[in-house]
């Protein structure tokens, strides 16, 4: 999965692919690794630690229109800090 931001230990990796609805990221952490809605927010699969969570949902709020052009282009690339 293409690499689109990477802070304090978490790597955020997308693969938009219109087989695998809806859209979302994948937020990894040392040994953790979840699957997060980029609409919602809602944990879809997996698990972080409660504190890297919070820092995802706040990445995503932050870059949400970002990622959802991603996530609808099919394009990814890394974000700028």
């Amino acid at each position: 999965m293409p690499e689109i931001y990477r802070f304090l230990g978490i790597v955020i990796t997308m693969y938009p692919d219109a087989d695998h609805n809806p859209p979302h990221i994948h937020a990894r952490y040392a040994e953790y690794d979840a699957k997060v809605n980029i609409n919602t927010l809602a944990l879809l699969s997996g698990y972080l630690p409660n504190k890297k969570m919070m820092l995802v949902k706040e990445f995503i709020e932050y870059h949400r229109a970002e990622l959802l052009k991603m996530w609808e282009e099919k394009n990814t690339y890394r974000l700028k800090d």
